[in-house]
């Protein structure tokens, strides 16, 4: 028996992704059904035309980005669906953040998981290093053969170590590596979290008033980063209500700084639109819990203090009303894919900063390894073949590869 690989979307593209693994006794696999990148928000019908809506089949999400889940809703409601425990965790938030739920039950394994059987297929999967929370590499065997999914991954985050681990004790015999190529023909940077956390040290340490920072709430590393840095420079983290909210999802049982007592640096600012929108969902309680919290701050408590504040577009009007907008003397740092910043919208905290004299900068690195980290990986994964997702610079990525497999969107291929 063989089994047969299908990349419904992938294998030009950054995001939507969307890849089959069948048997020849019917048996499938779908390792994730990404959002594009560019779909409007409100647009349907996205999942790709070639995948057999009509026939069963098991979904596993590798992380909570959502061009890797994105299409949940779109799927039969007969599939069941795997994630990580915190993924998922992190799924529903991502739902109810836009005024939806997730009802459908979703299977979970945790970071310690061993390998599971999952509809002809055996699974394990492996905690890696990425800018999402709780992703993770995956393992497929059946029908005789061994197929490594990369998921998306780099090497220079804070658990490098996990990436590194695998790089020098590989799984062994691996027919097939999936593997995404992001960061091909791209020159974006890629430092590691200490370097950046000393960058933001030294940039809380020159700046004589606040250092906002705009940075994705989920991004669990970069919450710590901003954290360490903040508690070397003498100064407090404020998060909003969502970004409190993600880390007490993800958080249990960890270390990892939490709004309470252990972390008294981290305080949380809540502001007329962090009510709305948590009021919209239906959670009064929730912000009351954090507004009477002794770890709550307000916009009137922070215009007398020094603090690395957390901030989005959304947030530059509540921040202005409540007495803290930009000054000369504040620096905001863009802490994000640049992709995501208009420098020409004239509402986003970008250009009021600018507008205000505020120290302007990007201060970030990617989500997705290097060009010479994934050429390592590969290496040391040594497929038989390899077969390129995610990623636009496949046809000249400028980096030594095993034999490559490409495919096309919708090309099936029938392993040797």
């Amino acid at each position: 028996m063989t089994l047969t690989i299908t990349v419904h979307r992938g294998t030009e593209t950054i995001g939507g992704s969307c890849i089959e693994i069948a048997s020849q006794n019917g048996e499938r696999l779908i390792l994730d059904a990404g959002r594009p990148l560019d779909a409007p928000r409100e647009a349907t019908g996205l999942l790709p035309g070639t995948l057999d809506l009509n026939r069963p089949a098991t979904v596993v999400f590798s992380h909570g980005h959502m061009d890797h889940w994105g299409l949940i809703h779109e799927l039969p409601g007969d599939w069941p669906i795997w994630a990580g425990e915190k993924a998922a965790e992190m799924m529903r938030l991502s739902t109810e953040l836009f005024g939806g739920s997730i009802t459908r039950p979703i299977e979970t394994w945790h970071s310690r998981s061993r390998p599971f059987p999952v509809r002809g297929f055996t699974i394990t999967p492996y905690l890696t290093d990425h800018s999402a929370p709780d992703a993770y590499m995956l393992l497929i065997e059946g029908s005789g053969r061994r197929i490594l999914y990369s998921g998306d991954f780099r090497a220079h985050g804070r658990k490098a170590k996990l990436v590194e681990t695998m790089i020098a004790s590989p799984p062994e015999r691996i027919d097939v590596l999936l593997m995404e190529g992001t960061n091909l023909g791209t020159d974006k940077p890629v430092i590691t979290e200490s370097e950046l956390e000393d960058a933001f040290v030294a940039l809380a340490l020159e700046t004589p008033r606040h250092v906002f920072v705009q940075w994705s709430a989920q991004n669990i590393d970069r919450t710590v980063t901003l954290f360490r840095a903040a508690k070397r420079s003498g100064r407090e983290l404020v998060v909003d209500l969502y970004g409190a909210d993600v880390l007490r999802r993800i958080t249990g049982g960890t270390r990892l700084p939490t709004p309470g007592p252990d972390f008294h640096e981290l305080k949380v600012v809540i502001t007329p639109g962090g009510k709305r929108l948590y009021g919209r969902q239906g959670r009064d309680d929730y912000v009351a819990e954090m507004a009477t919290s002794p770890f709550a701050t307000s916009r009137a408590r922070l215009a007398n203090n020094r603090a690395i504040i957390m901030l989005r577009d959304s947030m530059v009007r509540d921040f202005e009303r409540g007495g803290i907008g930009f000054t000369p003397d504040d620096a905001y740092a863009f802490s994000n894919w640049s992709g995501y910043l208009d420098p020409e919208d004239t509402n986003s905290g970008w250009t009021r900063a600018q507008a205000a004299g505020a120290k302007t900068l990007k201060l970030h690195t990617s989500g997705h390894a290097s060009p010479a980290d994934l050429a390592r990986f590969a290496a040391a994964i040594a497929p038989k073949a390899l077969v390129p997702v995610h990623g636009i610079a496949w046809d000249n990525p400028q980096i030594p590869l095993p034999p490559v497999r490409r495919l096309a969107d919708g090309e099936p291929w029938d392993l040797p």
